[in-house]
């Protein structure tokens, strides 16, 4: 039934919600992570950590996609629903909780596909950074020597550092951000959907919503031509 179908997406919802933020956080350490071991000369316990975390990043990924085929899937049936015999007074209230699931979708789908493009982004940075350190260490050990050419590499090499922890800050707080965001969205959404459910149960209230609305549209539009009209004039006069 419809309400079985409803029950089974807020699970997803749910369920998304929790995973896409384990996700970011897994993405958020990633870098963090590497950084702490550009100091240790063994290659056993950076290799073991990443190696890991691209396996948790793996797995992780597939678990979304998973659960995101679930809720559209999830979605089609409610939409079949909404077509059904019997339902058309019940239209409405359907159309919009279905494009309320719809949006939600939308947004998870658009928050993991980012999320998962800068992990990505940052993973190959890392590797191109440590291969270029490990070429450092190759012709250090090759040559013994700390000529010109040696110097100027190893200068170049702290000035990639540097560049690299401050995008790293940047992505940090770039990442932090957006959990913010989404933890207001979720509690923006959670009072539009309160406010929606008793709109649609009281029409009274849904009338009235819609009054005001029309009135503060009416009041923009005369706000805006009053405005209009007073520059008109100024120029009118300041260039007389």
């Amino acid at each position: 039934t419809m309400f079985v179908a409803m029950t089974q997406a807020r699970q997803l919802e749910n369920e998304l919600d929790l995973k896409l933020v384990s996700f970011s956080k897994l993405c958020t350490s990633y870098s963090s992570s590497r950084d702490g071991h550009r100091g240790d000369t063994s290659d056993t316990t950076p290799l073991l950590n990443n190696s890991t975390q691209d396996r948790m990043f793996d797995t992780m990924s597939v678990e979304i996609e998973q659960l995101l085929a679930k809720l559209t899937a999830v979605n089609d049936k409610m939409a079949e629903y909404t077509n059904a015999p019997g339902t058309t007074s019940l239209n409405a209230a359907l159309m919009h909780t279905l494009q309320r699931h719809r949006d939600i979708l939308q947004d998870y789908t658009h928050e993991f596909h980012k999320t998962k493009g800068n992990f990505l982004a940052i993973r190959e940075r890392e590797d191109l950074l440590g291969s270029v350190r490990k070429d450092i260490e190759t012709y250090k050990s090759g040559s013994g020597v700390n000529n010109r050419r040696t110097e100027l590499f190893l200068k170049e090499h702290e000035h990639l550092r540097n560049s690299d922890r401050l995008m790293d800050d940047t992505i940090s707080i770039a990442m932090a951000t957006k959990e913010n965001m989404t933890s207001q969205r979720g509690m923006l959404k959670s009072i539009q959907s309160r406010v929606n459910t008793l709109a649609n149960r009281f029409p009274t209230i849904n009338n009235l919503i819609q009054r005001i609305n029309l009135r503060k549209r009416r009041d923009s539009l005369i706000l805006g031509t009053v405005i209009g009209v007073c520059t008109i004039l100024l120029l009118l006069y300041a260039f007389h």
